[in-house]
């Protein structure tokens, strides 16, 4: 069966489609109904089932068949370690360290907070609280004092899974220290234990009475066998905190049987994974891609998954394609940053390395304009497939299956829905537009399997930021700004509240990235939207150039930009102001933080900047946005 005929199933019979899913997976107790919309935009699949999450990912493989095969591989360019656990290897690893947690008293519904580096540890203390049927909140290793702290008072956790430290660019990063700073600047007293893995990278206080040594912990307390605990398909699995146009984050909920089938269907139908691949998502476990394709999503399709702990471009810009050569890596899931990063160094760095187990290249997180894509395509001469998705929704919105049918791929488009995904382009009263006119990308109910089921302990808001933007019509509203052209295919067009308003004209972001980036010189760019007492809006371009670029030439590049928008959009998006600099500020996933860069130029207040991969980042861009004051 083709794409279309799959995908008009799933749209028209979606508890038919979904409970064949779901039948591939182990479930204590059947559902009484595949999918419940009484409660619409709350909805929820599996009622009445019974699993495990942990069950699915670690014990059906490690009690049969792939009982011997790598499960696990991490490797970390940090600190030049490796290390590779079978399914049973983890089975027995993940067993132990539930045992402990269940002897801290943590128990089902718990809200157990990951601020871990990537090591495997943190990865079996995800699995260790599905085991159990806690609730984990996965923080990114980066994330400020304050951060966490708020996400520690807002999920209130009994026990915290830390480490000494982390690495960036081969400096420790004392995580520890930043954890008891955020513990005391919490205004909860939830936390009893803080269990701390010793990586023998910093020395570290340990508090009487509340912190725990892991080691000591798991020969203490640790256990062989403890039963994976049967949780309702619906209850939560994990909280997980993203950015909100407020600044405050919100805690997405996502459920247990929806979720994991949604993921299992996924390796197969989109990333075409079977027996013989290895899978490598190069993302970090503190975001999404890093919960449903480090973890979940390979662990659940029984497929060896990469851990890696370092950059693309450290200790050299070649690390990446040799882990792929090391371990015959055959997909691979990462950023259209991280390409447009890596293309500003010699293709020597790739064309050197044996990369001829590599079947696909996938990648979400900021659209994949048409210079990256064709370059990427080029050099490592398998497809390159671009997908949408957002922390929301778990799993890809827009995909090209690859898995059911590759369709024809149109650089810088995500191809079209994903199986059980109804969207639309709209205007601002929700109605339909013409094929070819932009407008807001929505996703009519009910939501397939994976989705958020609301945010944490605030469903009005759940309904006040999704659900509630147009007045007569109940649609999901991504945020996003999009086109769906005549074959079906979207192209998106940047964040909603990015598209600029110049002098009464709506300019997507997107559209003049994707000009900008066709320059030879150009390796990354963002364009933001600024206040201008004339236009209401100003085009303000950011952009990285390549090595090789002298800076008496880049006067010439900016005017070249200038010529290039000014003659493929037209005059009214020509940039105001282009400024060069060494990098742009990022989310770990590779999402440039236009609000950071627009903040800082307007004096507004920035909000939380825990997000940035690199403080210095902030500088950098700060300093460089007081030169363009004159200009803008």
């Amino acid at each position: 069966m083709g794409y279309d005929d799959l995908y008009r199933r799933s749209i028209e019979d979606p508890a038919g489609y979904w409970a064949e899913q779901a039948e591939q997976l182990h479930w204590f107790k059947k559902w009484d109904k595949v999918l419940d919309d009484s409660n619409a935009p709350f909805y929820r699949w599996f009622t009445g089932g019974q699993t495990n999450l942990c069950y699915n990912a670690v014990d059906r493989h490690a009690l049969g068949a792939r009982r011997g095969q790598a499960a696990l591989i991490w490797e970390s360019a940090e600190t030049g370690q490796s290390r590779t656990l079978t399914f049973f290897e983890l089975y027995r690893e993940v067993n132990q360290l539930a045992g402990v947690m269940k002897n801290l008293g943590v128990r089902k519904g718990d809200r157990v907070l990951i601020y871990m580096p990537m090591v495997p540890e943190a990865i079996i203390g995800m699995l260790a609280c599905a085991r159990l049927g806690a609730i984990h909140s996965v923080v990114f290793g980066g994330f400020s004092v304050t951060s966490l702290a708020s996400r520690i008072d807002d999920a209130t956790p009994v026990l915290v899974l830390t480490a000494d430290a982390s690495m960036r660019k081969g400096n420790p990063v004392n995580l520890k220290d930043i954890l008891d700073e955020s513990l005391n600047a919490a205004t909860v007293d939830s936390v009893r234990d803080v269990l701390v893995l010793d990586r023998g990278l910093v020395k570290c206080e340990m508090k009487s009475g509340r912190d725990l040594d892991w080691a000591e912990q798991l020969q203490k307390r640790g256990e062989t066998f403890v039963e994976a605990t049967p949780v309702a398909s619906t209850d939560p699995s994990y909280i997980l905190y993203t950015s909100g146009t407020t600044g405050k984050p919100k805690g997405v909920v996502r459920d247990t049987g929806g979720y994991m089938t949604a993921l299992h269907s996924s390796m197969s139908q989109i990333y075409n994974v079977g027996d013989d691949d290895v899978y490598w998502s190069t993302s970090d476990i503190g975001w999404v891609v890093g919960h449903s394709y480090i973890v979940y999503g390979p662990l659940l399709k029984g497929t060896p998954t990469v851990v890696f702990e370092g950059r693309p471009d450290y200790p050299d810009p070649g690390i990446w394609w040799r882990i792929i050569e090391k371990y015959g890596i055959t997909t691979v899931f990462s950023a259209p940053t991280a390409l447009r990063a890596l293309r500003k160094f010699p293709e020597h760095w790739m064309k050197d390395r044996d990369l001829s187990s590599l079947r696909m290249f996938y990648c979400a997180g900021e659209p994949l304009d048409a210079p990256t894509y064709e370059w990427a395509f080029e050099v490592l001469g398998v497809p390159v497939i671009d997908h949408y998705w957002q922390t929301e929704s778990g799993w890809s919105m827009l995909t090209n299956p690859a898995g059911v049918e590759l369709l024809p791929i149109k650089p810088g488009s995500p191809t079209k829905p994903a199986f059980g995904h109804r969207l639309e382009v709209v205007d601002a009263d929700g109605n339909a537009v013409p094929k070819g006119e932009k407008g807001f990308l929505v996703d009519h109910g009910p939501l397939p399997p994976g989705m958020l089921m609301t945010l944490w302990n605030d469903d009005h808001r759940y309904i006040q930021s999704y659900w509630s933007h147009f007045k007569d019509n109940l649609l999901y509203m991504t945020g996003d700004y999009a086109i769906e052209d005549a074959d079906g295919y979207f192209w998106m067009l940047g964040r909603a509240d990015e598209v600029l308003n110049v002098s009464g004209h709506r300019l997507g972001t997107r559209e003049i990235e994707e000009v900008i980036s066709s320059h030879v010189a150009v390796a990354e760019v963002s364009v933001i939207g600024v206040k201008d007492d004339l236009k209401g809006e100003a085009v303000l371009v950011v952009s990285v150039l390549k090595q090789h670029i002298a800076p008496a030439d880049e006067d010439r590049v900016a005017e070249e930009i200038r010529t290039l928008v000014r003659e493929r959009i037209g005059p009214i998006a020509a940039p105001n102001a282009v400024h060069f600099v060494k990098m742009l500020p990022k989310t770990r996933s590779g999402k440039i933080m236009r609000r950071v860069i627009r903040s800082v130029y307007q004096g507004d207040m920035i909000g939380d900047l825990s997000t940035i991969e690199d403080d210095a980042t902030v500088d950098m861009v700060r300093e460089a946005i007081d030169m363009l004051r004159d200009d803008l």
